[in-house]
């Protein structure tokens, strides 16, 4: 397993600044909300996309992929009724699976709650469908790239579209293509009220990818939450993804958040 973290602890820094510190903390790599650089991929230019992936080759550090994918351009939706919004969203995923290996990515999770939710009037069927729709175009170029789509059960607080791991590996296999599978996040999972390791073992076959956080907002050791049979059930499972910081309080600060995430992480690594 490799160690992780998100940028958008860092959004005052420059992403050369990012990259050059979470490699000398000791981290893996470094996972891209692509909001943090422009409010929409038209505006990177290839020639930006290559100094980014190129500085992290420098610094030894892996672009992991990205997340927060529909935050920006706003009015995104994979659930609106309309299907020309539906239609614009599936375009702009297929432009974010392209800023991903452009970059370096090879993991994209996908959370966006907001822009998944149910309406009313709406059935969750329906919502499966127009999710469908909106995916498959991307996961074929994702396939071609090698980038896996990952689909992340939230809390129902934030969404009321997919909330657990049962909920997500359903989709998952009912879709049944190589390049959707498994995020897990730890925040999210401590809304389902079972042991993490239940949750871990469930979707064993599927899981891509880790996000470690404390279901206070902030980064893993922070909180209520012990990681050790956390971790001793992820290397049961034999995953050898990244678990990848990412907080929602950041308060303390980029570099405390970093720093102490890494070190708790490492005790049980």
């Amino acid at each position: 397993m490799k160690t992780g973290i998100c940028n958008e602890i860092f959004s005052s820094w420059s992403i050369e600044k990012t990259i050059e510190y979470v490699s000398k903390t000791g981290y893996d790599g470094l996972e891209i909300a692509p909001f943090t650089l422009a409010n929409s991929v038209d505006e990177i230019s290839m020639q930006r996309r290559d100094e980014i992936r190129k500085k992290a080759e420098k610094h030894s550090i892996e672009i992991i992929g990205t997340h927060w994918l529909l935050v920006k351009p706003e009015g995104l939706s994979i659930s609106s009724s309309d299907s020309g919004l539906r239609k614009k969203t599936s375009q702009y995923f297929e432009k974010l699976v392209r800023f991903t290996s452009d970059i370096g990515g090879k993991i994209m999770v996908l959370g966006s709650p907001k822009q998944r939710s149910i309406s009313q009037g709406q059935t969750a069927r329906q919502v499966i469908e127009y999710f469908k729709e909106v995916i498959m175009p991307p996961l074929e170029i994702a396939k071609q790239n090698n980038i896996t789509i990952c689909l992340e059960p939230l809390a129902k607080k934030e969404t009321n579209f997919v909330n657990t791991a049962t909920e997500a590996l359903a989709i998952i296999k009912e879709i049944n293509h190589p390049n959707l599978r498994l995020i897990l996040d730890v925040k999210a999972m401590s809304d389902e009220s079972r042991p993490y390791s239940e949750i871990i073992f469930e979707g064993k076959e599927y899981l891509s990818h880790f996000h470690a956080n404390d279901k206070n907002l902030l980064g893993p050791g922070s909180g209520d939450v012990d990681f050790g049979p956390i971790i001793k059930a992820l290397k049961e499972i034999s995953y050898q993804g990244y678990i990848s910081v990412e907080v929602f309080d950041f308060s303390p600060g980029p570099e405390n958040i970093a720093e102490k995430s890494i070190q708790y992480l490492k005790k049980f690594l």
